[in-house]
């Protein structure tokens, strides 16, 4: 186990910054906000301010066993992403890949039974109440057609 600081630190996947402080390099993980890095530096028991590249292999191990099942560590389920999960029934947390993945499949599993966010998504609106009046518009329609406008006016002004 070496002490010699490391500029990249990988963990769950992801490269980190080595200089950046534990609880805010924690956060560059896809799932990891920063209520769950204090968490996890807490359940390790390291020091806050101290830096993602002193950490020894041992240490960061550790840290990512933490990550993977937080439960284990007694960390409060209401930090976790994913609780009373619909398969398990268990509280899970998600990070990287396995978070995206589940995602799309939550997704998918609403447009397949056809619930209203299901049918919002497979649709491409807007999914969370905003409003879609003015917002939100994308493809040719958007705005006044003016030429059409013009074009057929000026056809009006020919028959009469």
């Amino acid at each position: 186990m070496s002490r010699e600081f490391r500029h990249i630190v990988r963990i769950r996947g992801t490269d980190l910054d080595g200089t950046k402080k534990l609880i805010h390099g924690l956060t560059k993980i896809k799932g990891v906000g920063s209520s769950l890095a204090n968490a996890v530096v807490k359940a390790a028991g390291f020091r806050p301010e101290a830096r993602l590249g002193s950490l020894t292999d041992a240490e960061v191990a550790k840290v990512e066993d933490i990550i993977s099942d937080p439960a284990k560590y007694s960390i409060p389920p209401r930090l976790l992403n994913r609780r009373k999960d619909a398969e398990t029934g268990r509280d899970l947390h998600l990070v990287t890949a396995d978070l995206a993945l589940r995602t799309k499949m939550d997704i998918d599993f609403m447009k397949n039974i056809k619930t209203w966010k299901g049918i919002r998504h497979s649709l491409g609106l807007k999914v969370r109440g905003q409003r879609t009046k003015t917002t939100g518009r994308s493809g040719k329609a958007v705005g006044v057609r003016k030429k059409l406008l013009i074009a057929a006016a000026k056809e009006r002004e020919k028959k009469e």
